[in-house]
């Protein structure tokens, strides 16, 4: 989370959270200082949740995250999430080795249901799976290279797997000619061809997705897909048609709104909303805010927006359900960041 917005769209998700996990919650969270604070102040009305709750902070500079794309050598954006979307890329170097597994979602969703339900969809992973998403390979757009049949929004990340595959290049990694070579590099040159005259990867779209594509499409055997239950996105997808009210609707009257499930995976499915994804909506930087909520005929509102202003509106302080002295929130800032590929390189030194 970068910028006070960002961080005010990210403290619905946490609350979300904390709202509905039936186990201790650990939450990592890559932002600015800015952001860092925002969530402080936030997160020290809860006292008293109902689970233990860990939280780290990895404050991370605009120079760090320049620096580790530099070395990167090639990638670069012109998406709206700019530098620190890239990150995204790097969260396995990012956080320490001592996390195995994260899940990665952006700030403009949040959860309706238990997140141990999406926490779990890490047993489906095959022996060669390192990430999962949603992918919708219905989809079709040339201009991204076809970019939009995944959405890096929501993620389960293997980090172990992913530093063993040596996602992401680096000129640290690339001093040691006998040592791994990194992932990516070929995906990128198989998708966007080698890297023009300025040095850079040309026409990528989508930012950090983008990126995912190339790697996904050149080693589909690490991709596994994630249902989209737990995309239920109010862009390209339409909430899959899934809409609050009719609490009564069976299973064929469910199955007669949904939209854009055909020729998927999901085609004989029902869509059942564990995550709500408020993308592309114009003219905010904080989804809930969104002038369209005030427009009663808007279909969106008329959908999901109840949803929306309940979540939003539910007060941090009613979530001291715990027992007194029992469960604790705890919360630490990590100030010592190094990319695995810096700790590489003092390895590689010091050898």
């Amino acid at each position: 989370m970068f910028s006070r917005d960002s961080a005010s769209e990210g403290t619905l998700l946490l609350k979300s959270i904390l709202m509905y996990s039936s186990a201790p919650v650990h939450l990592h969270i890559i932002c600015d200082e800015d952001a860092r604070e925002y969530l402080e102040d936030r997160l020290a009305l809860v006292t008293q949740p109902r689970h233990n709750v860990h939280v780290r902070f990895y404050p991370m500079s605009q120079d760090k995250m320049l620096a580790r794309i530099h070395r990167e050598g090639a990638i670069t954006t012109d998406h709206s999430a700019g530098v620190p979307g890239l990150m995204k890329l790097f969260i396995h170097e990012i956080l320490p080795d001592t996390v195995k597994k994260t899940i990665f979602l952006d700030t403009d969703a949040f959860f309706i249901s238990d997140p141990v339900l999406l926490w779990n969809r890490f047993d489906d992973f095959g022996p060669e799976a390192a990430l999962s998403m949603p992918t919708h390979f219905d989809q079709s757009a040339p201009e991204w290279h076809n970019a939009n049949r995944i959405c890096s929004c929501v993620m389960l990340l293997d980090l172990e797997k992913l530093r063993k595959l040596r996602l992401m290049d680096s000129s640290e990694y690339r001093k040691n000619p006998e040592g791994t070579p990194a992932l990516s590099p070929p995906a990128f040159t198989a998708m966007f061809g080698p890297p023009g005259k300025s040095g850079h990867y040309e026409g990528v779209k989508l930012g950090d997705q983008g990126y995912w594509w190339a790697i996904v499409s050149h080693r589909p055997e690490i991709l596994q897909h994630l249902h989209f239950d737990y995309e239920v996105s109010s862009c390209l997808v339409e909430m899959y048609g899934t809409q609050l009210g009719d609490d009564g609707a069976n299973e064929s009257s469910a199955k007669k709104t949904q939209v854009h499930v055909w020729d998927t995976v999901h085609q004989d499915d029902i869509i059942l909303p564990k995550v709500l994804h408020f993308n592309c909506l114009d003219g905010t930087p904080r989804f809930f805010e969104w002038e369209g909520w005030s427009d009663p005929k808007n279909p969106l509102t008329r959908t999901w927006g109840p949803a929306v202003s309940y979540h939003s509106g539910y007060k941090w302080l009613w979530l001291n359900q715990g027992q007194k002295d029992v469960q604790t929130m705890t919360v630490e800032t990590i100030r010592a960041i190094l990319f695995g590929d810096e700790q590489y390189g003092r390895t590689l030194s010091s050898s």
